[in-house]
């Protein structure tokens, strides 16, 4: 069999702007500036380190039509360097880079890049050792809202020893990104494809892992504090022995990593001591990205004797965030929220015989009967719509009990406060 690899990532957004970050100083903006132009060169260093036959790029390559010249000339150059290497590249565009847009600087491709047409799926081969061991199909948008199916539109029958299919689609309705060129996992499993070759969706993730296998690496680089854009980014790294798939890696390319941390305030009575422990989550958050730098969301819950500190002096927080970031240049920290609550003695309140006592009484009573909760939950639902009515008929019992003690924590919270 033959034997040999790939390199598959979409979603680059080369030049991307990093909105709403500036106020956690100089630096950021400027490391955010080149960050998706520094995965880049890593996504080719890292092509050729490994050894592999062919990268694909599976859309969104810049991120709309106000892209740069810049980014542009660093595309054709990386594109360059692998094409004088012997890599094989092969692209296709997506909503962001559709067809219609075109490309301003960038007239002619290296001879070693294939770039799908919009007008239909086409196929073109990887050559490994004087023979075809693989064909790849692809296509792109002509258009931005582009809403047809594509992967119907890819051959019913393997024409080479084994299929790749590069596609910018939704599969699978994913809810995180607008549903461009929509299919389903059933689509995917009914072209004659070995390995779909996704782009669109910006969270590495397997679709279907065998017969055929569908990837998205996810975006190259994260571009901003949204769920979808936190943690390792990057591409994947496919072995092929034959006609299957042997082996898939992923491999971390980012500059900067995006996440978000909650920590527990209850163990902490002092302000200082909280510093310590969310200093110490930083750190954690740069271990765990390998030394690269991490813009860092963090969410304090739990029910702490510093609530009342946190709730009340509102300055605290921007007083420990700009602690924070004086600690660690490796750490930038774009937000801190208070979740926490205040602490409270449940059977302290109950020897009390008061208000408070009482609401915790009809709570436990709510919590050993499941149809009463379920009933006393319709009926507070019952002035609002008909959709938040459906929602409560729908939960079952752990979320229903799991709603009834929000609820009491919130009541007690405001009664205590008092």
């Amino acid at each position: 069999m033959t034997r040999w690899r790939f390199v598959h990532a979409a979603d680059l957004h080369l030049d991307t702007p990093f909105a709403g970050l500036a106020r956690l100083g100089e630096g950021v903006p400027e490391l955010l500036r080149d960050a998706s132009l520094t995965a880049f060169d890593n996504l080719v260093n890292a092509t050729l380190h490994h050894g592999a036959h062919a990268l694909l790029l599976a859309g969104d390559l810049y991120d709309g039509p106000a892209r740069g010249l810049r980014a542009q000339l660093r595309l054709r150059d990386g594109l360059q360097k692998l094409s004088d290497n012997g890599v094989r590249v092969f692209l296709v565009r997506g909503n962001h880079d559709p067809v219609a847009e075109g490309w301003s600087a960038v007239r002619e491709w290296p001879g070693g890049v294939t770039e799908f047409p919009a007008d239909g799926v086409t196929g073109a081969p990887i050559h490994v050792a004087g023979r075809e061991a693989a064909r790849v199909y692809g296509i792109s948008y002509a258009r931005r809202d582009t809403a047809d199916n594509l992967a119907r539109c890819f051959p019913a029958e393997r024409g080479a020893p084994f299929g790749i299919g590069l596609l910018h689609a939704n599969a699978g309705n994913n809810p995180e990104h607008a549903a461009y060129a929509p299919c389903t996992p059933d689509d995917l499993r009914a072209a004659g494809i070995d390995y779909w070759a996704l782009g669109h969706v910006h969270r590495h993730q397997t679709v279907l892992d065998g017969a055929p296998w569908a990837v998205y690496p996810g975006c190259l680089q994260g571009r901003s504090p949204r769920p979808s854009e936190q943690g390792p980014k990057g591409a994947v790294l496919v072995t092929v022995d034959g006609d299957r798939v042997a082996d898939t890696t992923f491999l971390p390319l980012d500059v900067v990593r995006f996440e978000e941390r909650t920590v527990d305030a209850a163990p902490f009575d002092s302000v200082a001591d909280l510093a310590d422990a969310l200093a110490e989550t930083g750190r954690q958050a740069v271990t765990e990205a390998d030394g690269r730098p991490v813009i860092l969301r963090a969410g304090l819950t739990g029910r702490s004797p510093l609530h009342a500190t946190l709730r009340r002096q509102p300055d605290t927080l921007e007083t420990l965030r700009d602690d924070l970031a004086a600690r660690d240049d490796r750490v930038w920290w774009d937000r801190l929220d208070d979740a926490t609550a205040a602490p409270v003695d449940r059977e302290a309140i109950r020897r009390r015989g008061d208000f408070s006592a009482d609401l915790l009484d009809r709570a436990d009573a709510l919590r050993a009967d499941p149809g009463t909760l379920r009933a006393t939950l319709r009926d507070w639902a019952e002035p609002a719509d008909r959709r938040l009515r459906g929602l409560v008929d729908a939960l079952d019992a752990d979320t229903a009990r799991a709603v009834l003690d929000a609820a009491e924590d919130e009541a007690l919270d405001r009664l205590e406060d008092e």
